[in-house]
């Protein structure tokens, strides 16, 4: 039998701030609390004036929609050219793995491990786990919810690190102007990459990490 404290509440019992009728507003991270308005009414931060959900709408329904959505657009990523370098009047379209390669070749091979690492390593793990997290609160794994709120933070923090190699274009493309000497031209692949990364953006941020914790509360009922 758990040990009791002073309230007569267990230890080891959990109290979410949604039994106490309280909401994190979203933009402002003001605590409101909700208890004097109608169920049925919708809510408004008091401090900003946004609206204010307990749980994001549809926020499973979205996340997956965006992750498959990204899984579709990785194929033209990897499979079209992502930059052209024309010099001298020759050059030949490449793509990710082809310019991974020829970096690899040239003696280049801390640039070509960034490159790899950022244009594929990091987008297929990012949505990989955020398919684990999906998978998890659908089918109520009974796993660390620390640690799986950890790797949604990682995968939230590490977006903007995909963009590297599409830094990396676009600078070329502005500094290497020479004429009829070298271009350098941005391809499809690049921007079926930049769709890649900003549905994978947007699918960390559709996914409500609250949803983790629920199901410890429903595990402690």
């Amino acid at each position: 039998m758990p040990s009791g404290n002073k309230w007569g509440r267990p230890v080891n019992a959990i109290v979410s701030a949604r039994s106490k009728n309280l909401v994190l507003c979203s933009d402002c991270h003001l605590v409101v609390s909700v208890a004097a308005v109608a169920p049925d009414q919708p809510h408004y931060c008091p401090r900003c004036g946004s609206r204010l959900y307990a749980r994001r709408p549809n926020s499973i329904t979205r996340t997956w929609a965006l992750v498959v959505t990204a899984w579709i657009c990785m194929l033209p990523a990897n499979l079209y050219p992502v930059m052209t370098v024309i010099y001298l009047g020759e050059g030949e379209p490449d793509t990710i793995i082809s310019g991974v390669v020829k970096l690899t070749q040239e003696g280049m091979i801390p640039i070509a491990i960034l490159v790899f690492v950022a244009s594929i390593v990091v987008p297929m793990l990012k949505l990989i786990g955020l398919m684990f997290l999906l998978l998890m609160v659908q089918r109520r794994w009974q796993l660390n919810k620390r640690q799986c709120t950890v790797l949604y933070r990682v995968i939230e923090v590490i977006g903007a690190w995909s963009m590297l190699d599409l830094f990396m274009i676009s600078i070329l493309v502005t500094l290497v102007d020479l004429g009829a000497v070298a271009t350098i031209e941005a391809g499809t692949g690049a921007t079926a990459f930049a769709t890649v990364v900003v549905l994978t953006m947007f699918a960390a941020m559709s996914f409500d990490p609250r949803l983790i914790w629920d199901l410890q509360e429903h595990n402690d009922d």
